[in-house]
C-alpha cells in the first residue's frame, strides 16, 4: 500500500532532482532537496487535516487531489501566484515578471524578484494567516465528544456556543496585527487581505457545508422511500446515480466545493512556504522544484492516512494538528512584523502532532487494557448462541 500510495512522489522526486542537476547542478539538487524536507516537515500538519475532508469523498475525488489537485498545488501556488504578485506589485507584465524572475537576485536588493515578493509577505501573511486562524477557532470553538487538551478545549466549545464568536475574535485580532505589526504604507493593504482571507473561508466552508447538509436531505428522502413508493423528486437522482454507478451525481457539488476548499487551505499553507523559501535560494526554478516536489508527498501521505483510518484509530492526531494549524496561523500574523525561520513553524507543528499521536496510543492502550481486564467480555462471549 506504501508503494501504491507513494510511489507517484517517489518517481516526482526522482524527476524533480533531475530537473534541478540539469538546471544548477549539484547545487541545485542539494538545494532542491533541502526545500523538499522543509515543505514536508512545515505542512505535515497540512496532510492531516486534509484527510478529515477527503475522507468524505469519493475514490474518484482523491484522485483528482492527487492529479489535477498536484497541478494547482505545484505550478499554481509555487510556481505562478509569486509571478502574479510580483506582477501586480510591480505593475509588471506576465512576460517581464517572468524575466525578472529569471534574473533572480538577492532578497535585499531592491527591484530584484525576491525583493519584491517579500514586500508583498505582509498582505500575503494576513490573508494566509485569517483563513487558517478562522479554520482554528471554528474547531476549538465547537463542543465534541472527544477532547485532546480538555481541561481547555471543552471550556472553548461551551464559550463557543456564542453566535459568530470565530468571527469577532478573528477581526479583532486582525485589527491588532494590521495596527501593531505592519508598517504604516501597508496597514491598509494588510487589512483588506485578512478580512478577503476570513470572507473565502466562510464562502468555500459555508457552501460545502450547505450542499453537504442538501446531500443528506435528499439521501434520507431516498431512505424513506426504500418501501416501493415513487422516490421524492429530489431523491430520484441519488436513486439512478447509484444504479450507474455515477457517484458525482450524488456528490458533485458537495465533493466540488470540498475539494475548492482544500486547495484554499493548501493554498493558505503554501504562502509562508513560498515565502520563506527566498531565504534559502532566490532562484524560482529551484524554488518549484523544491516545494512542487514536498506537496506532493503531503497529497500521498494525505490519501495513506485516509485509506489507513489513521484518524480513526488515533483520535487525537487532528487535535494536534488544528492546535499546529492556530499556532502557524499565529506566526504568519507575527510574521507581518518579524522575521520567524521556517524551522521554528516546522518544529512547533511536528511538536504537536507527535504529542497528539502519544497521546492517543496512551488511550488505545488504556482501551485495551480496559477491554481485556478482569470482567470484561468479549464481543464473542456476548453474541447469542446459533439456534
Amino acid at each position: 500500500m506504501v508503494l501504491r500510495t507513494f510511489g507517484g512522489s517517489f518517481g516526482v522526486t526522482a524527476v524533480g532532482l533531475i530537473l534541478a542537476f540539469l538546471y544548477g547542478g549539484t547545487t541545485g539538487v542539494a538545494v532542491a532537496a533541502i526545500l523538499i524536507v522543509l515543505e514536508i516537515s512545515v505542512s505535515f500538519d497540512n496532510a492531516v487535516v486534509n484527510a478529515t475532508v477527503l475522507g468524505e469523498l469519493s475514490a474518484f475525488w482523491q484522485k483528482l487531489f492527487l492529479t489535477l489537485g498536484v497541478l494547482i498545488a505545484v505550478f499554481g501556488m509555487r510556481l505562478a501566484f509569486p509571478l502574479i504578485i510580483v506582477g501586480i506589485t510591480a505593475h509588471l507584465s506576465p512576460a517581464e515578471a517572468v524575466h525578472l524572475a529569471l534574473e533572480k537576485g538577492s532578497v535585499h536588493t531592491p527591484g530584484t524578484y525576491a525583493n519584491l515578493l517579500h514586500e508583498a509577505h505582509p498582505a500575503i501573511a494576513a490573508f494566509g494567516g485569517m483563513f487558517l486562524l478562522m479554520l482554528f477557532l471554528d474547531f476549538i470553538f465547537e463542543e465534541r465528544d472527544i477532547t485532546w487538551l480538555s481541561w481547555l478545549e471543552r471550556p472553548l466549545g461551551r464559550i463557543g456556543k456564542l453566535d459568530q464568536l470565530s468571527v469577532v475574535v478573528a477581526s479583532v485580532l486582525l485589527l491588532i496585527a494590521a495596527t501593531q505589526f505592519a508598517p504604516e504604507d501597508k496597514v491598509i493593504s494588510v487589512l483588506m487581505s485578512g478580512v478577503l482571507g476570513m470572507v473565502t473561508y466562510i464562502m468555500v466552508n459555508g457552501l460545502s457545508g450547505l450542499l453537504e447538509e442538501h446531500e443528506e436531505a435528499r439521501e434520507e428522502a431516498e431512505r424513506d422511500n426504500d418501501d416501493g413508493t415513487a422516490l421524492a423528486p429530489e431523491a430520484a437522482p441519488i436513486s439512478r446515480a447509484r444504479a450507474t454507478g455515477q457517484l458525482a451525481v450524488k456528490t458533485g457539488k458537495a465533493a466540488f466545493f470540498s475539494f475548492l476548499y482544500l486547495e484554499v487551505l493548501d493554498a493558505s499553507f503554501s504562502f509562508d512556504g513560498v515565502i520563506g523559501a527566498f531565504a534559502i535560494t532566490s532562484d524560482p526554478i529551484i524554488i518549484a522544484i523544491g516545494l512542487g516536489v514536498g506537496a506532493m508527498y503531503i497529497r500521498s501521505l494525505t490519501v495513506y492516512l485516509v485509506r489507513k483510518g489513521t484518524l480513526a484509530d488515533y483520535v487525537y492526531l487532528e487535535h494536534g494538528a488544528l492546535w499546529a494549524i492556530g499556532s502557524l496561523a499565529v506566526l504568519l500574523l507575527l510574521t507581518i512584523r518579524y522575521e520567524i525561520p521556517e524551522v521554528v513553524t516546522g518544529l512547533i507543528g511536528v511538536g504537536f502532532i507527535g504529542a497528539a499521536f502519544l497521546s492517543s496510543v496512551r488511550r488505545n492502550r488504556r482501551l485495551d487494557g480496559t477491554a481485556s481486564g478482569p470482567g470484561a467480555t468479549s464481543e464473542l462471549d456476548a453474541a447469542p448462541a446459533a439456534v
